[in-house]
């Protein structure tokens, strides 16, 4: 009883039989028969024939199904006559029609509440996963959800995997499973003739028994049926959604149908995601070749850029590790930022002269050696020892810090000149005296205005470069990397909490590299050496102290964390969370 009830209520056909049986009167027992048994009887409680068409007994055929079928029988009694009979038979054929026009009534009806509950689920799945799904632009995050959604909807089978096809290779690769032991070899998956068959073809299938499918070689062992369903976005197929079982005849065509569904949301999300990826990587070879084509423009500062933009990472994740700086946690995005800061930090520095650039001594070799020439000439027409005065002002030339009593000696040497006829030659011109009095470096204060002005100049460059829109701060982080706590630095002298959180941070590691590498003019600074140098900076009100001491308290932490986003590039994979693990 209980597969026939799925065509027509019993209570339906109970009153048709109990009308045919009055119409046809004389004592005649109809009954319905489904697949060779009596379901339904009226006029007795028993039909006195078979489940067929037999003596005794007329019947018309019922089609519930292309599958299912049976009879409307009538047990004729011994004395009915011929007539009768005929009589029977005619009423017995407009019961059959009748019966089998309720029935594909019926089956119409439940057809289209069938499509509609299944256009609805559709609708509600599509309803529920495309936010979940569209949600990132990261690869990563569209393949989770998509797993995901598959896992809330609790399709048959245990195990699941999805590849992802590489947009310049065209190979698949293994983005995410679940179910398999550790260890498992899914990468077999990509030489099953059944994967590169459906790939092709783009179209969804079920095999209910992987042992006999011709196209499957046994490539993941233990696997009883499968349900595999590529990721079609309108211009190529993305990747390839398989969910999986070590049990046959799991799965249904309402399973491919949802899981088409959501095959279709993830194609046009992991399109995206992958224009995203390559627009990022894109973006991040030219910054990179940007701020290559600047630090090469002086050897002794080449890798500058990008060491401090992965030391400034670095130090922003380690401060996650511990609660964040005040309470703030620094998000993945803001990583990124201040990465893409580090890099392009110093590109204003491409409006500097190279002389002024890469001054290494206070005079240039060239200066120097007619220098040379106006003492020589001097010692040899008057009593002056030129060779002791040219070793001080060699020294003086080199010094960062001029002793004061060399400097007192120049001064005096600014005074003489080589006098003949009306012909005045002076030992040192009013600009070399200039250079060589300086009392710290080697740079004039025209000089140092100039190269001042780099990172208001990086900001003028790159604001015409649209940034994404979480990049908000990365120009303030630049043109402020050089601003100090106490209002001394520039190109602004702002102070305090004026400056970003991201340039008093960006302040510390663009110090501590410039003074652990070797420059024109000095050597490499130690670690030790560079940590008296930034706690002299703190004590002189010039960085924020709270940053400047966690940074000391956990530099060698900073710097392995460091080298490994210089190494595995995290910053652009949504994979910052893994340094954590180091």
């Amino acid at each position: 009883m209980a597969p026939f009830k799925k065509y027509i209520r019993p209570s339906v056909m109970q009153k048709l039989l109990r009308k045919g049986a009055e119409l046809v009167g004389n004592g005649c027992v109809l009954a319905v028969s489904f697949e060779g048994e009596v379901v339904l009887v009226e006029g007795a409680e028993s039909f006195p024939g078979g489940a067929e068409p037999g003596p005794g007994v007329i019947a018309e055929r019922i089609n519930f199904s292309d599958v299912h079928s049976g009879y409307i029988l009538a047990g004729v009694p011994d004395d009915c006559g011929p007539a009768s009979a005929e009589s029977c038979r005619r009423a017995l054929s407009f019961i059959a029609f009748s019966l089998q026009e309720l029935i594909d009534v019926e089956l119409a009806r439940r057809s289209i509440a069938d499509e509609a509950l299944a256009k609805y689920r559709e609708l509600a799945l599509l309803h529920r996963s495309v936010p979940n799904i569209n949600t990132s632009l990261r690869l990563r995050a569209v393949v989770d959800a998509l797993i995901n959604e598959c896992r809330m909807e609790n399709y048959p089978g245990e195990l699941g995997m999805i590849y992802l096809r590489d947009p310049a290779s065209s190979r698949f690769r293994l983005a995410v499973q679940f179910g398999f032991p550790f260890g498992a070899n899914l990468h077999r998956m990509l030489d099953s003739d059944l994967f590169k068959d459906v790939a092709e073809k783009e179209h969804g299938e079920i095999v209910n028994d992987l042992d006999r499918d011709e196209r499957w070689n046994h490539e993941l062992p233990g696997l009883g049926a499968m349900v595999i369903i590529p990721i079609v976005s309108p211009n190529r197929c993305e990747g390839m959604l398989i969910l999986a079982s070590e049990n046959k005849g799991l799965y249904e065509a309402a399973h491919r149908v949802s899981l088409s569904t959501l095959a279709s949301v993830a194609g046009i999300s992991l399109s995206n995601a992958f224009n995203f990826e390559g627009v990022q990587k894109l973006m991040d070879a030219i910054l990179q070749a940007l701020a290559e084509a600047i630090d090469s423009r002086d050897p002794f500062t080449a890798g500058h850029s990008e060491r401090v933009a992965c030391l400034a990472v670095a130090l922003a994740h380690a401060l996650n590790e511990h609660g964040g700086f005040n309470g703030r946690v620094f998000s993945d995005e803001e990583l990124r930022e201040l990465y893409y800061s580090g890099i392009l930090h110093d590109v204003g520095k491409i409006g500097i002269r190279e002389e002024v650039l890469t001054k290494q001594a206070r005079l240039n070799s060239k200066s120097m050696d007619v220098v040379r020439a106006r003492f020589q000439l001097m010692g040899a027409v008057e009593d002056f020892d030129w060779a002791a005065a040219f070793d001080c002002v060699t020294n003086v030339n080199k010094a960062m810090t001029p002793d004061a009593g060399e400097l007192d000696f120049i001064r005096d040497l600014g005074k003489r000149s080589l006098n003949r006829g009306e012909t005045s030659l002076p030992l040192l011109y009013e600009d070399e005296l200039d250079n060589l009095l300086l009392a710290y470096g080697n740079l004039t204060r025209e000089e140092r205005r100039e190269i001042e002005r780099h990172p208001a100049e990086s900001e003028r460059i790159l604001q015409h470069i649209p940034m994404q829109e979480s990049f908000a701060n990365l120009l303030a982080i630049i043109r402020q990397h050089h601003e100090r706590m106490d209002g001394s630095g520039y190109p602004d002298g702002l102070k305090g909490e004026d400056l970003l959180v991201q340039s008093r941070l960006m302040s510390i590691v663009d110090i501590y590299d410039a003074v652990t590498q070797e420059r024109h003019y000095k050597p490499a600074f130690t670690r030790s050496e560079a940590v008296k140098i930034l706690r002299q900076e703190v004590e002189e009100g010039k960085l924020d102290a709270e940053l400047t001491r966690f940074f000391l308290e956990n530099v060698e932490r900073i710097e392995m964390l460091s080298e490994h986003v210089k190494a595995s590039r995290v910053f652009q994979l949504s994979e910052i969370g893994s340094l954590g693990s180091m």
